[in-house]
């Protein structure tokens, strides 16, 4: 509004220079023009100001919501790129104790592996000590039987040779005579006892 007062004021300042100079100016005229202007520019600052003074504050509505987003944006970036440097220091230290776990891991794979063989092993050596006992029992039970076997042969052997005849018939008359004793001393207490209740 000041400067279409501002200009016209230049005008009308401007009109009587402009008169003096030109015989046949027309102020009339002039002033109308002047006036048409003014309206002119009246009406357009009227009806456009709204319009104008919203596309403006839409505009710098928009640039600062540009301005937020990209300082948001900056600070999301910052904080990653701190986020990424912090893992990058982390990552080495979370590397060691990976190496770490897994040399643990695979001594104490070991360590069972070496358990269990050597479990395994003593197995087998019970396994085999059992598996010697049995074959010397069985082998001891078989030379027995083999050393009676041949002891009895050795003895018949022996008796054939030795013994003869009369003694065969002597020794067969002992063992009746054995046999028959205890029984005869039996049956001659019963007697002298019976007979002696009568």
């Amino acid at each position: 509004m000041r400067r279409s007062l501002l200009l016209l004021a230049l005008l009308l300042a401007a009109a009587p220079a402009h008169a003096s100079g030109d015989a046949e100016f027309d102020s009339t005229h002039f002033y109308l023009t002047v006036l048409n202007l003014l309206i002119l520019i009246g009406v357009l600052v009227y009806v456009g100001r709204k319009p104008i003074q919203s596309f403006f504050e839409d505009r710098r509505l928009q640039i600062r919501e540009d301005l937020d987003t990209a300082a948001k944006l900056r600070a999301d970036a910052e904080a990653r790129y701190t986020e990424w440097q912090r893992r990058l220091v982390d990552l080495d230290a979370e590397l060691d104790q990976l190496r770490a776990r897994a040399r643990e891991r695979a001594e104490s794979e070991r360590d069972r592996i070496l358990a269990e063989a050597a479990a395994g092993a003593e197995r087998i050596r019970q396994d085999a000590r059992a598996a010697i006992a049995q074959e010397t029992r069985r082998a001891q039970a078989l030379l027995r039987d083999e050393a009676s076997s041949l002891a009895i042969d050795l003895a018949q052997g022996v008796l054939d040779r030795e013994v003869t005849d009369a003694d065969r018939a002597r020794l067969i008359d002992e063992f009746i005579a054995r046999i028959e004793q205890p029984n005869a001393t039996g049956g001659n207490g019963k007697g002298s006892s019976g007979m002696g209740a009568e």
